[in-house]
């Protein structure tokens, strides 16, 4: 395992959070997703916490302490909630989702505002252990120089995943998405990356519009990675072998995540469920 430092001050990161989903696969809820009460606050055990607070106090825990939520129209309870980020001790802002085909073009839309910051992606209804992910994926990058870095959690429903391939050096070699049958054991499910990579996807989302101008085809994150591998950008790995990770999105986790976190907040399991996008 690497060694993490203090990252008590990281101002060149910015954390990048898409939250655009509909819930579809949820039914009707009485907030967004990612506000859905899980778990409970460690200060004040006795005050929920909510799904997405999980993620941001992992970028906090690695010193991010500035992140964009990019929303679809509609979702006014989130800023709402959070508000500027001052009660997690962070500085949110909030945008809003232009093209609505896929996660790539709802993190574009970030581009005017971190065309020169280092990225921290994570998934707001995303709940992964261990709580250093973030700062283990910023020391790899620190020492390897690598222009994105995944963190890789074992994947039990590789059908449903961004599925990796990994080569020599922690080197990615490949992306298969949702492959019906594979041997690869691994997907990823946050990353951080240089600003090569941002100017790479807006570039590479630019040119996919400009071919299909009406409805551009709905892309995955790992889309994007891929077609930046085979540019020549150097995408590293790091692997959480003990890592875990619950995806609220549909009926049977968000149960099994309210199950899993109502007792110590800080306990762990070795569960992984639907990847993103």
């Amino acid at each position: 395992m690497a060694k993490t430092k203090d990252f008590a001050d990281c101002p060149d990161t910015i954390g990048l959070i898409p939250a655009a989903g509909q819930a579809l696969r949820l039914g009707p809820l009485p907030c967004s997703k990612e506000l859905y009460p899980i778990g409970f606050q460690r200060e004040t055990p006795s005050a929920p916490k909510v799904a997405c607070q999980y993620l941001l106090e992992r970028m906090r825990a690695a010193g991010i302490t500035r992140a964009y939520i990019v929303l679809r129209a509609g979702k006014w309870d989130i800023p709402a909630y959070f508000g500027d980020g001052a009660r997690l001790d962070m500085h949110l802002a909030y945008l809003l989702m232009g093209l609505p085909f896929g996660a790539p073009y709802t993190l574009d839309q970030a581009w005017p505002f971190v065309q020169q910051v280092r990225i921290a992606l994570g998934f707001p209804d995303v709940l992964f252990e261990p709580a250093d992910g973030f700062a283990r994926l910023l020391v790899r990058q620190d020492r390897t120089g690598a222009d994105v870095v995944l963190g890789l959690f074992p994947a039990h429903r590789p059908h449903k995943c961004d599925m990796v391939e990994i080569g020599a050096e922690h080197r990615v070699v490949r992306i298969v998405i949702k492959p019906q049958a594979t041997e690869l054991r691994y997907t990823w499910l946050i990353a951080v990356w240089k600003p090569t990579f941002t100017r790479f996807m807006h570039d590479y989302l630019a040119a996919a519009s400009s071919k299909q101008p009406t409805a551009p085809r709905e892309l995955f994150v790992g889309d994007v990675v891929q077609a930046a591998i085979d540019a020549g950008l150097r995408v590293e790995a790091e692997r959480f072998e003990e890592g875990s990770a619950i995806d609220v999105g549909t009926p049977e986790d968000l149960r099994h995540a309210v199950r899993r976190y109502a007792g110590s907040p800080q306990s762990t399991q070795r569960t992984q469920r639907r990847p993103k996008d």
